[in-house]
């Protein structure tokens, strides 16, 4: 935005310093003739001695102020000399640190986020703000590290589709012969895992945004028909699925928490046991809001890999090979999801085996 110049903040500073104690020095002139100078009379004043003594002289306010009006210009002179070169000295000190927080801007501004000001000494306003800066910058360092990770992993797994498709198809044109069936089967199969992972990012961006309005949404009712959904594939993976499902009244968007719990509910089916595995899905409701809890059977995993499975395409490291296996941002679009709507996101290994997944959200006050 371009805007006409102006005085710097450390000239008015200075000027203001001036006219400050060129105020004062007037006050304190004029208590001096409310107080003193008005009550001396005027005109020539002798005192009469007794004796053979010579008569007193006793000035008069004339004198006086002939004698004091010079003198008090002088003192203004200088308070006013002192108020410019002392106010130009205390406003550059005290603007310091404003000078460095705005060169660190600059930096930020073409797009060095790496800079900190680490500015010292004790709190006070401008720390406050140097640190509230540097805090920003790092969250805009890390968010940009991932947001460069993100597309990274995006394109390279956008790429393994493209890359499978030309070589099918460069296949087929090399032998015409070559019954097109097979060919178009695993074209499908591919196409259908391009479109997948379009549409997983498509809502991690839209979750991400906030873009939705909210509603009253009754988490319940979304895990009950995220598993009548899931059910087939839980049932031909051999995975029996259990619900507990309590009142749990929240606000936000009905599709999001809907793919949210999906998303669950899907994770858990495929990271499970090849037989006898169980997929448990609770909600509850208590003073803190809203519950709902994923828990599955499966491989051991070390809480260390727990930790990241949030992250986009990270996947378990005993993922089950199955045409349902994803694209590796389930949970990643869950995470964002949740932080959307304000809730929390917890991920535990099960002893034995298996995760337990935690989501909880802030309770609609509508019942």
């Amino acid at each position: 935005m371009a805007r006409p110049p102006g005085l710097s903040a450390r000239l008015k500073l200075t000027l203001s310093y001036a006219g400050f104690l060129m105020v004062a020095g007037v006050l304190l002139l004029a208590v001096v003739w409310v107080f003193l100078l008005r009550y001396v009379p005027d005109g020539n004043l002798v005192s009469e001695s007794p004796g053979s003594r010579p008569a007193l002289f006793v000035p008069n306010r004339s004198d006086l102020e002939r004698a004091f009006v010079p003198r008090a210009a002088a003192a203004l002179g200088f308070l006013l000399v002192l108020g410019l070169v002392g106010g130009w000295v205390l406003a550059g000190r005290m603007l310091a640190p404003l000078a460095r927080i705005t060169d660190a801007t600059r930096l930020a501004a073409t797009g060095s986020l790496s800079h900190r000001i680490r500015l010292p000494g004790r709190k006070d306003e401008f720390r406050e703000l140097a640190d509230a800066f540097d805090g920003m910058l790092a969250r805009l360092e890390a968010h940009v590290a991932e947001q460069q990770r993100f597309a990274a992993n995006a394109s390279h797994e956008l790429r393994t589709p493209l890359t499978v498709t030309q070589t099918l198809l460069e296949v087929a044109r090399s032998e015409p012969g070559r019954d097109p069936a097979e060919l178009v089967e695993r074209l499908h199969t591919v196409n259908a895992r391009a479109i997948d992972l379009t549409e997983a990012l498509l809502v991690l961006s839209r979750a991400n945004q906030r873009a939705f309005a909210e509603e009253h949404v009754d988490l319940s009712l979304l895990a009950e028909e995220a598993t009548e959904t899931l059910l087939p594939l839980a049932e031909k993976e051999g995975i029996a699925i259990e619900t507990s499902s309590g009142p749990a009244p929240t606000a936000g968007s009905q599709p999001l928490l809907l793919q949210m719990v999906t998303n669950l509910v899907h994770n858990a089916i495929v990271h499970n046991l090849p037989a006898a595995g169980v997929v448990r899905v609770r909600t509850t409701t208590d003073s803190s809001g809203v519950l709902l809890t994923v828990a599955n059977t499966g491989p051991e995993i070390a809480p260390a890999l727990a930790a990241t499975l949030t992250e986009p395409f990270q996947r378990g490291a005993e993922r089950r090979h199955s045409e349902h296996a994803g694209v590796g941002l389930g949970l990643a679009i869950v995470e964002s999801i949740v932080g959307a709507h304000d809730g929390t996101l917890l991920i535990e290994p099960r002893p034995g085996g298996g995760l337990l997944v935690s989501v909880r959200l802030p309770a609609s006050a509508r019942r």
